[in-house]
């Protein structure tokens, strides 16, 4: 309210063609723009075997979102998003996705997870983050806070209604508690699902009304392509993703600088094994996170 959200900050400076977007198309479902994207595999599985060679365990999906958080770095204003026709700068960089409670049996069942980054993390702080929260996310026993207040809101009828209706309202302007909002996966900068763990071909995931995603990555399995190399064809594999974002979010110059940084990431992923030389933050929505190994530590 007044401008102030507990994960986010009214952006000021907004060029009038798209600060009227939102006027235009009021939600999320009007404003989705699809892409496609196909990723070097042999490159990726080239740096996964020169990092597991040091004795690093690195993986496919992990160099995506450490791409992703090393391009919101250099390029902000794509980590904004709208609420009630406003504009807000996100204060944190954070990417939900769903966790097997059985990697083995999934019958088992899943969780949704958010994880909070840093813009100086590298490769190997991504990493650390992933595995800490996915570790404490395994087993049917461990059930994070909106997987508790689900279950209880389910077992009383009529009450999801009232309660979706509730946080709605709440959060449209910006009286949702802090905690809350940290607990729910679908307030992030980006959704990411890895359809190639299950074996389906990559989708362009719909942008959920609820909450403030702005964009959703969706990986699928990999892909041979005949290409020409040295005058020599030859099939080559890709790692397929399909991109779905808020295109009222940012103007379209602002997405393709953000894109280009990511893609150069994910063509020359040693760059992520080391923090970015400078970072960028929005006016009054600078942020910084404690790395998973002091969490770790102070949580031992």
């Amino acid at each position: 309210m007044f401008g102030f959200r507990p994960d986010g900050r009214r952006c000021a400076s907004i060029e009038p063609i798209v600060k009227i977007t939102p006027y235009l198309m009021p939600m999320r479902c009007d404003s989705m723009v699809f892409l496609q994207h196909r990723v070097d595999f042999e490159k990726l599985t080239r740096f996964i075997a020169a990092q597991t060679e040091k004795g690093e365990k690195i993986t496919f999906m992990q160099i995506i979102i450490a791409s992703f958080v090393r391009a919101v770095s250099q390029h902000p204003e794509i980590n904004r998003f709208i609420m009630n026709k406003q504009y807000y700068s996100r204060t944190n960089c954070t990417v939900s996705f769903n966790v097997l409670k059985d990697p083995r049996d999934a019958d088992k069942g899943e969780t949704s997870v958010k994880i909070k980054f840093d813009p100086t993390d590298t490769i190997y702080d991504v990493r650390d983050r992933m595995n800490l929260v996915i570790e404490n996310n395994r087993g049917e026993e461990n059930k994070n806070f909106a997987d508790k207040i689900a279950a209880f809101v389910l077992g009383v009828p009529m009450l999801p209604t009232v309660v979706v209706a509730l946080v709605r309202l709440l959060d449209r302007y910006g009286l949702c508690p802090g905690a809350f909002l940290d607990s729910l996966p679908f307030h992030t900068s980006m959704f990411i699902t890895n359809n190639a763990s299950i074996g389906l071909h990559q989708v362009n995931h719909h942008i959920y009304n609820f909450g403030s995603t702005s964009m959703f990555f969706g990986m699928g399995t990999v892909e041979k392509v005949a290409v020409v190399e040295k005058g020599q064809t030859r099939m080559k594999r890709y790692l397929p993703i399909g991109i779905t974002v808020d295109e009222r979010v940012t103007s379209g110059a602002h997405f393709a600088r953000f894109f280009t940084t990511m893609n150069r990431c994910l063509e020359n992923p040693e760059c992520l094994e080391t923090p970015p030389e400078k970072v960028f933050y929005d006016p009054k929505a600078e942020y910084h996170v404690p790395k998973a190994t002091d969490a770790r530590s102070a949580k031992e």
